[in-house]
């Protein structure tokens, strides 16, 4: 996966709530003893590592395209478990896999369709791809994130960003569930779908901005220059406390994820 830079500190910031759909992916795939399983975009490895606890004899291995993420992951390394550096574009297994994961990163690969069936192909027989996505680009957050981007102060530089294929610009990649059922069962898959929608709440003064900063909300900041972030930060901010008032519990951030595992026939 091609990606600007990512800051895994920011990004682990709500490490409870963002490990819990993979926990909950996991859970459900039922390949019993796997020895071989690899997490594509494995990101800082905080969730990567649980896989061993899932399957304590399988070896393990995690890839991510960020130079700063996998450094962060490789502090994580153990026996049975391994990080390496790459793209999950160009990635291919040099032997068959039990078990491929992708969690909360396909959203960021504008192909991943076309990466599916050659994923599958990888899979040794009874093995299962198992992924989930953030299903939010029609989310209020989103939203916020575009009016902003394309009113009269950022437009400039950010209408084109608004217009991408980002996961939380007007062109996300993400597809109904329906569709990945209907790609991987032609394929001659047993397919588990589902989908979820979490209600998290989150502490602090702006943590609907805090949680978005290391995810949908990069492309934006990224494509500014640094003194004017601050700006555009302050005018999300400020739309984001009016779409997700603080209560005396906290701020409520529904967060809709897309949950698929196929196994191979």
């Amino acid at each position: 996966m091609t990606s600007p830079t990512w800051d895994p500190a920011l990004y682990l910031g709500f490490s409870d709530e963002r490990a819990r759909p993979f926990a909950d992916l996991v859970g459900r795939i039922t390949v019993p003893s796997p020895g071989r399983v690899v997490d594509l975009g494995c990101g800082p490895g905080n969730v990567t590592v649980t896989l061993l606890d899932r399957w304590p004899n399988a070896s393990v291995l995690g890839i991510d395209s960020s130079p700063e993420m996998i450094g962060r992951a490789v502090e994580l390394t153990r026996p049975g478990l391994e990080f390496r550096p790459g793209q999950i574009e160009t990635w291919r297994p040099e032997e068959p896999v039990d078990v491929i994961v992708s969690n909360a990163v396909l959203q960021w690969v504008p192909s991943h369709v076309d990466l599916l069936p050659r994923w599958v192909e990888a899979l040794t027989p009874g093995g299962a791809l198992a992924f989930q996505v953030p299903a939010n680009s029609e989310g209020a957050a989103a939203r916020v994130f575009r009016t902003v981007a394309t009113g009269p102060r950022f437009a400039d530089r950010l209408a084109a960003v608004a217009a991408s294929a980002g996961p939380s610009a007007a062109g996300g990649v993400v597809r109904p569930a329906g569709e990945y059922v209907d790609l991987l069962a032609r394929l001659d898959c047993r397919v588990d779908a589902w989908a979820t929608t979490y209600q998290h709440v989150l502490p602090g003064d702006d943590p609907v901005l805090d949680w978005y900063a290391g995810t949908g909300l990069r492309p934006y900041l990224q494509a500014l220059e640094p003194e004017r972030r601050e700006e555009f930060r302050a005018e999300v901010a400020a739309e984001l406390r009016a779409a997700f008032p603080r209560q005396p519990y906290g701020t409520l951030l529904p967060f809709n994820r897309t949950f698929v595992i196929a196994y191979r026939r």
